[in-house]
């Protein structure tokens, strides 16, 4: 009886209908350079994609969520300063009313492309009387009324103005923390809810005054007599 034989030889190529795979390490593939034509085209292929992604992020986040500004002007001052990188948030006021000290960037009733920054003074139905440097506020519901205490106003150079303005279900007053610097509601008017894009939700430059909410204060305020 003959031994069987065990040995085979390597074959050469792979038979009919069996599928043959070249595997290589990661090295490599690497190692293993690609057409110019084809590598071209990957790498345009890859910006549009990440582009796509980008548009589909950025843009619906700086529509509906947040968008950044650049404050330019003095209106504010000393509370913001001219160059101050803010972040401002657009989807607080989706879901509760704009209060009362609340910064806000809004579109300039006069020109709805240009944007201001104010605070939030009178809230809507209320009556805003103005005698001096003192602001009054009359509340139309309790017939109560009461004087706000300004932390954020500051400096003794401050402009006295004398004018009574009441507020319609859809309007704020609204006012500079720098009052003799001002162009605001007591030159222009109320404006209107639906031109309020959103608080200041976070100061990113300087960053040696970057925080949160910055430029929020516990507004105090003072009864008076009816």
């Amino acid at each position: 009886m003959e031994p069987l034989n065990l040995s085979r030889r390597p074959r050469t190529s792979p038979p009919q209908g069996e599928r043959h795979e070249e595997m290589r390490t990661p090295q490599e593939t690497a190692s293993v350079p690609l057409p110019v034509k084809e590598g071209r085209e990957n790498f345009f292929v890859e910006i549009l994609k990440f582009a796509a992604i980008a548009l589909v992020i950025v843009v619906p986040f700086r529509m509906f969520i947040a968008q950044p500004f650049i404050v330019s002007g003095a209106s504010m001052s000393p509370t913001f300063e001219t160059g101050q990188y803010l972040i401002i948030d657009q989807l607080s006021y989706q879901f509760e009313k704009p209060a009362r000290g609340d910064v806000v960037v809004f579109r300039f009733p006069e020109d709805t492309s240009k944007f201001f920054i104010k605070r939030i003074i009178g809230l809507p139905g209320e009556t805003v009387e103005i005698k001096g440097t003192d602001v009054i506020i009359k509340d139309p519901i309790t017939g109560t009324q009461f004087r706000l205490e300004e932390p954020y106003v500051k400096g003794t150079n401050l402009r006295e103005d004398f004018l009574t303005v009441q507020l319609k279900q859809n309007e704020y007053f609204v006012l500079g923390d720098n009052r003799a610097a001002s162009s605001d509601s007591r030159i222009w008017g109320p404006v209107p809810e639906d031109l309020i894009v959103g608080r200041v939700l976070l100061r990113l430059l300087p960053l040696s005054q970057s925080g949160l909410f910055p430029g929020v204060y516990h507004l105090f305020t003072t009864s008076l007599p009816q």
